[in-house]
Parts: C-alpha cells; sequence; structure tokens
C-alpha cells in the first residue's frame, strides 16, 4: 500500500514600537563596528537553508535596514520588490516604497542581469555596510534570493505585527544555483480535501524553501476535487465525500486557476494528477457507465488501495479520459501531466497496457509531458515521459530501462521523502506502512546516487509527498511537512557536498524561531538542538 490533534498556534508578536534602538543607525546604514564578533557573523551567513552553493562572508561589515530604507526594483524585478516589501513591511513598521534603479545608500537593490552563468534560477546575493544588492538572470532567480535574504534577517521579521529591530544581515557575498531543476511537494486533497487558503498557505511555506513544483493529487477512491465541466458528477458527487465520511469538496476550475495563478507570482509550477486506471472509485461511483458491468459501487470512505478501475474494453473509458486531460490541460499552463498508474491491482498487465497505450499519446496530444508512478514504466513511455520513483528499496527492475530508452525519474523514496510517514512509535499522525522517518532518515540520502542503473543526470529531481489519510487540517500539514519539507529542499537544491546532517541539524535548529513566528505548528525533533 503506498499511502494507505496538535495545537495550532496563532501567528504571535510583541506590540512595540518599530523604531531602531542605538546610535549606530543613519539612514539604513551601520557607523559603528559590528556587534557580536567575526564568528557569529560567520555563523549567521551559514545558516541558510538549503545551503548555497557557495558563500563568502565578509565578519568585517554588516547591513542594518533603516526605516528610510526602499526596495530599488524595475521591470521584471518590480514583482518580486513588491513582495519581498509585503514580507518586511508588518513586522519592520517602515514604508519601505518599492522605487526604480539607482539605489542609494540604505536601500536594497533587485536586478534582473542577463548571464549564463547563474541559470534559471540561481542568484547572486552580495551585503556590504552600504546595500543589499541581489541579482539574478531571472524573477525566479531573484525570488530564490529573496528567501536567502529572509534567512539572514532575524527570525521575527517573519511576524505580521511590529518587532523591535535592530534588523542586521550579516556582511558576504552568497552564489547560489540548483542542482536539480525540480524540487516538489505534494499535496494529497483526495483523501481529505484542503480548500484554496489552505493551499495557498502550503504554497507560501514550500517557497520559503525555493521548492519549484507543486504537485496537487486532485482524485482517487475516496473523492474527486477538480471540476470538469463535461462530466460535472465526478465534482459534485464524486467529490461530496472523504476519508472518514466527512463533507469533502472540491476546486471549480476557477479555483484551480487561482491556486495556479498564486503559485506562479510564487515561482511554483502546478502538476496535476488525475490516477489512472486505479484509484478510481470516485468517478466509478459518479458515472455507472464506466463501470464494465453498467453498475456504480457506492462511494467509498475508507484507506485501502488496488480494488478499482476504469473498464478497459468500453469506448467510453477513453472518450471520458480524454475530456478529463483536455479540461484539465487547457487550465494547466505547466508542461507536465500527472497520471497516476500505480497499484492497478484490480488490472491485468494486458489490459494496463492497452490502457496506457490508449492514455499517453491524448497526454502528447495536448502538449503536455506524461508523468506518472514508476510502475508505468511497464507501458513504455516516450523518452521525455517522467518516472516517478516511490519504492522502499534502492533498485527497482523497470528503471534502467526506462533511463536507457530516455525517461527521467523524480524521486520519491517512501521511506525517506513521504512526509505522512509517522516520525516514531509515538506520532499521533500519520501511518507507517514504509517505516517511520525522523528528520535524519529524510536527510540523509543522496538523490544523484540512490538509485542502481540511474545516474544523476537521469534523475529529474525530487519530491516530498505528503498524502492525507490522517490529515485534517492546516495544522495537521504543518506538523508532518515540518522540519521534514526543508531536508528534502536541501537534497534537491544544495550540491551534493554541501549535505552534512551535523550542519543541517543545526542550521535546522535556528529555523525554530523563524517557523513560530510564521505560526508554523512544527514537530520539534529531539534529533534537532532547537532554538527557542
Amino acid at each position: 500500500m503506498k499511502r494507505s490533534s496538535q495545537h495550532l498556534p496563532t501567528r504571535r508578536a510583541t506590540s512595540v514600537a518599530a523604531l531602531l534602538t542605538g546610535a549606530l543607525l543613519t539612514g539604513g546604514l551601520l557607523t559603528a563596528p559590528v556587534a557580536g564578533g567575526v564568528e557569529a557573523q560567520d555563523s549567521r551567513m551559514h545558516q541558510v537553508i538549503p545551503a548555497p552553493a557557495h558563500v563568502e562572508p565578509d565578519p568585517a561589515v554588516e547591513f542594518s535596514l533603516g526605516e528610510k530604507a526602499r526596495i530599488s526594483a524595475e521591470g521584471e524585478a518590480k514583482a518580486v520588490g513588491d513582495q519581498l516589501g509585503e514580507i518586511l513591511r508588518p513586522s519592520t513598521g517602515f514604508e519601505l516604497p518599492v522605487v526604480g534603479a539607482d539605489p542609494r545608500p540604505g536601500d536594497i537593490a533587485l536586478e534582473i542581469e542577463r548571464s549564463d552563468d547563474l541559470g534559471a534560477e540561481g542568484y547572486r546575493l552580495a551585503v556590504t555596510g552600504e546595500n543589499v544588492r541581489i541579482e539574478a538572470g531571472t524573477p525566479a532567480g531573484l525570488f530564490n534570493g529573496v528567501q536567502t535574504l529572509r534567512q539572514l534577517l532575524p527570525a521575527s521579521v517573519e511576524s505580521d505585527q511590529v518587532q523591535q529591530g535592530p534588523w542586521t544581515v550579516p556582511g558576504g557575498e552568497i552564489t547560489d544555483q540548483p542542482r536539480f531543476g525540480h524540487r516538489a511537494a505534494m499535496l494529497d486533497v483526495a483523501r481529505h480535501f484542503f480548500d484554496v487558503e489552505q493551499v495557498k498557505r502550503y504554497i507560501d511555506q514550500i517557497s520559503m524553501y525555493k521548492v519549484n513544483r507543486l504537485h496537487l493529487h486532485l482524485s482517487d477512491d475516496q473523492g474527486w476535487r477538480i471540476q470538469i465541466k463535461s462530466w460535472p458528477r465526478l465534482a459534485e458527487y464524486g467529490g461530496s465525500t472523504e476519508v472518514g465520511g466527512g463533507p469533502g469538496g472540491y476546486y471549480t476550475q476557477q479555483d484551480y486557476t487561482d491556486i495556479v495563478n498564486y503559485a506562479a507570482e510564487r515561482h511554483i509550477l502546478v502538476v496535476p494528477e488525475i490516477d489512472l486506471p486505479g484509484h478510481t472509485n470516485a468517478a466509478l461511483a459518479s458515472y455507472a457507465e464506466l463501470n464494465c458491468d453498467g453498475v456504480a459501487p457506492p462511494l467509498y470512505t475508507g484507506i485501502e488501495v488496488g480494488f478499482s478501475s476504469l473498464c478497459v474494453p468500453k469506448e467510453i473509458t477513453y472518450e471520458f479520459v480524454d475530456d478529463v486531460l483536455r479540461e484539465l490541460s487547457a487550465i494547466t499552463p505547466g508542461p507536465y501531466l500527472h497520471i497516476g498508474g500505480d497499484e492497478a491491482h484490480s488490472t491485468s498487465e494486458e489490459d494496463y497496457k492497452t490502457f496506457m497505450g490508449r492514455v499517453l499519446p491524448m497526454v502528447e496530444k495536448y502538449g503536455k509531458t506524461a508523468v506518472g508512478w514508476h510502475e508505468y514504466a511497464k507501458a513504455e513511455p516516450k523518452a521525455g515521459s517522467v518516472l516517478q520513483y516511490w519504492g522502499t528499496t534502492d533498485s527497482d527492475p523497470l528503471l534502467a530501462p526506462a533511463v536507457a530508452r530516455g525517461n527521467k525519474v523524480l524521486l520519491s523514496p517512501a521511506n525517506k521523502s513521504y512526509l505522512d510517514m509517522k516520525y516514531d512509535a509515538d506520532t499521533e499522525l500519520g501511518l507507517s506502512w514504509a517505516g517511520y522517518i525522523e528528520v535524519a532518515t529524510a536527510y540523509r540520502w543522496n538523490p544523484g546516487r540512490y538509485l542502481q542503473g540511474v545516474p544523476e543526470e537521469a534523475v529529474l529531481g525530487v519530491e516530498a509527498p505528503l498524502w492525507s489519510e490522517t490529515l485534517e487540517n492546516s495544522d495537521h500539514i504543518e506538523f508532518m511537512a515540518f522540519p521534514r519539507l526543508p531536508a528534502i529542499a536541501e537534497l534537491g537544491w544544495s550540491p551534493a557536498a554541501t549535505h552534512d546532517w551535523e550542519s543541517f541539524r543545526k542550521r535546522l535548529a535556528a529555523q525554530g524561531p523563524r517557523l513560530t513566528a510564521l505560526g508554523i505548528d512544527f514537530y520539534r525533533s529531539p534529533q534537532v538542538p532547537w532554538s527557542k
């Protein structure tokens, strides 16, 4: 089986005057020696998660954000400048207007500089006593640089109420770009439904750690969560319940577009999944004609898997799938459609190959690249198609031949990266079929060398799936995702040479106050020496 209450804190902060104390600040500039000494500044520069590719601290200087500071950003950089201002204004109380080019002393400058050395998502962040300057070749790179800048500022900068400063940034330079281009988090909205605002909250959280893909598991036995106008009962009836018999819910196409656009503003592509030909009881219950015997089964609210299947011989099956993929493709600007393909235990291997032989060309017809759980390699998808590996071992006989055909592999081994697995035997939420996953287990593996027969050049990236059999609200999502999601994010972003558990656990400890300021109800793993 693949995937089969904590107290939610409020965002709390002390309401204080928004003035930087001391006589050191003049218009945002530091005019006295750095407080805390060389070691303290060097340490702050090295606390970022994911670990940057290259860090050069300059402990002799420090930038301090003052009340007259501005954000200099124009053209393509302006949208990222606006986002930075929205982050910094509530906690600092400063106006922080976003202005054009030509920054003056005390400003934060964001610049698009076309260059090949930083790639599509890389950035360079330079901190002097006068300015913070982030440059990148793309807005996505600038956005990533802003996430690093957030972590260089005091944790209280994340508060939604005015806090006491000073708002200092350690001096030095960071040059950074990702190891893998595909760094994903998956949210299962089929087993339990999460509304638009809950999904947006998760998008905000994963974007802080430079995750750039959100895989939405939109359909399963327990619920169909996306409106398909040509088959309206899928959502209206098939989406009317969830695990345990709750009310369920679904996204209208407008809702889905809202999520897609919100993610895009944070440089995250949405990858929608319609799981086929198994995991389809919600669809079968909605339309009797999709069943081989013409009889609709009842809605399902349990967590067992592998019992359902679309009727492979019926032509209406392919009319149905074509309509679903057509409508979903039309509202998904990203390049991928995930078609599931896992745990089709009620479909014979011959029927499975027949089904995929009909469906895979539909994905291509609508201009998308197919992604599927690694079992669908049996259907020999075209070169460039993506296999998502969810197994619990470091090998699978389907993988090496698929790589030889030109398929890419997305790694989400269940015993390493599944965020719905319990931390230990005492964890109240989650399942344990793939084992317990503490933070060290989530961190201590190398995606580039994990799978036999899959060299690093065949690895598309990594994903941290979060299945929702036991999760009912944002508090549950956060407790299971944090702090393991930052661990998976670092494996996807940071160079392999930077991966070090002792370093990571200390950097993760420093994230505790930041997560608290954001109101994220994280698991305080005993493996991590948490700050307050």
